[in-house]
C-alpha cells in the first residue's frame, strides 16, 4: 500500500466559495459564514483512493489581489489544483489567466480542476456551459464541474476526480 502526500491548491476570485467549499469537503458541513481568507490557511484530509493511502494538503489561496504576492511561494511543490469561479458571477472568470500562471509557476502542466460553484442557486446562474468549456479548453485544464457546498453536489467528486488525475502522473 503506497502512501501518497499531495499538495493541492484552490485557487480563484475572492468570494467564490474556495474556503466554504474546504469545509464541506473536510468536515463535510456547509458554513455560510466564512470570513475572507487572509493570504492561505490550510487544510489536511486523508483519504484511500484505488487502494492508495493519500493525505491531500489543501492549500486555500485568499482571493484578494493583495495577498497575490504571496502566493508565488506557495505553490511550489504542488500536484494539482482546483480552480474555482462563481455561476452567478461571471466576473469571476476575468482574472483565470492570472490564476493558472500562478498555480503553474512550479510546473507548467500541472493538472487544474475547473469548478463552477454556487450551483444550488439555479435561478441566478449566469455562465453557460458552453461558456465554461471555453475557458477550460483554451487554459488547458483537465475537466469542467459544477459545484454546490450547500447541497454537497459534486463536492467529493471533485476532489477524487483531481486526486486520481494526480495519481495516475505519480505512476507513469
Amino acid at each position: 500500500m503506497k502512501k501518497f502526500i499531495l499538495k493541492i491548491l484552490l485557487a480563484g476570485e475572492g468570494g467564490v466559495g474556495k474556503t466554504t467549499l474546504l469545509h464541506r469537503y473536510v468536515e463535510g458541513k456547509f458554513s455560510a459564514e466564512t470570513r475572507m481568507t487572509i493570504g492561505v490557511e490550510f487544510f489536511l484530509k486523508e483519504v484511500v483512493i484505488d487502494s492508495h493511502y493519500c493525505t491531500l494538503q489543501l492549500w486555500d489561496f485568499g482571493g484578494q489581489e493583495r495577498f497575490r504576492f504571496l502566493l508565488e511561494s506557495y505553490v511550489l511543490g504542488a500536484k494539482g489544483a482546483l480552480l474555482l469561479f462563481d455561476l452567478t458571477r461571471p466576473i469571476t472568470l476575468e482574472k483565470l489567466e492570472n490564476w493558472v500562471g500562478i498555480c503553474r509557476r512550479g510546473d507548467p502542466d500541472l493538472p487544474i480542476l475547473f469548478l463552477g460553484t454556487k450551483q444550488d442557486l439555479s435561478n441566478d446562474i449566469m455562465v453557460t456551459d458552453d461558456y465554461a468549456q471555453e475557458f477550460k479548453e483554451a487554459f488547458n485544464l483537465f475537466d469542467y464541474l459544477k459545484v454546490s457546498s450547500k447541497s454537497g453536489e459534486n463536492v467529493q467528486n471533485a476532489f477524487t476526480l483531481l486526486t486520481k488525475k494526480i495519481l495516475d502522473r505519480q505512476n507513469h
